[in-house]
């Protein structure tokens, strides 16, 4: 199979790819996917919307929403929460952290490795840890 990282995804790869998490790939499904995992990237579902229009499809507002959403519920793609009004969805599934950069909204992926703890708290009682992820907000130096 193709990796994550390529620069495009074959049909076939897309179609098994929605198969192995268990999605039916229907014609927006698969255009929707291959705007996504032609690179690692990181996108609103607006832009991702624009995307598809820039390169001729027409698929709805309310379907970009539908699928991104069934998508992150599947485990295909991370939602990223930067703040109240601002969503991202990562085509990268793999654990990894963020530079986000508080100006302009951009996202810099940073490896699990580049990121060490000395500690974490006392998880409650019956808990245990399902995943960390960082965001670390970032602001251009005044001079």
């Amino acid at each position: 199979m193709t990796s994550m990282a390529s620069a495009t995804f074959e049909a076939a790869d897309t179609v098994a790819t929605l198969a192995a998490f268990n999605i039916t790939a229907t014609s927006q499904r698969l255009q929707i996917a291959n705007v996504l995992f032609s690179e690692p990237m990181h996108l609103s579902a607006d832009q991702l919307l624009e995307k598809l229009r820039h390169t001729g499809e027409n698929v709805s507002k309310a379907t970009v929403y539908n699928t991104l959403k069934l998508f992150v519920e599947r485990g295909l793609i991370r939602q990223i929460n930067l703040n109240p009004e601002r969503t991202v969805y990562d085509s990268r599934r793999a654990t990894h952290h963020h530079f986000h950069e508080v100006e302009t909204g951009a996202l810099w992926d940073i490896n699990p490795g580049d990121v060490e703890f000395s500690r974490l708290p006392q998880l409650p009682e019956g808990m245990e840890i399902a995943g960390v992820e960082v965001i670390i907000r970032v602001a251009r130096k005044v001079q």
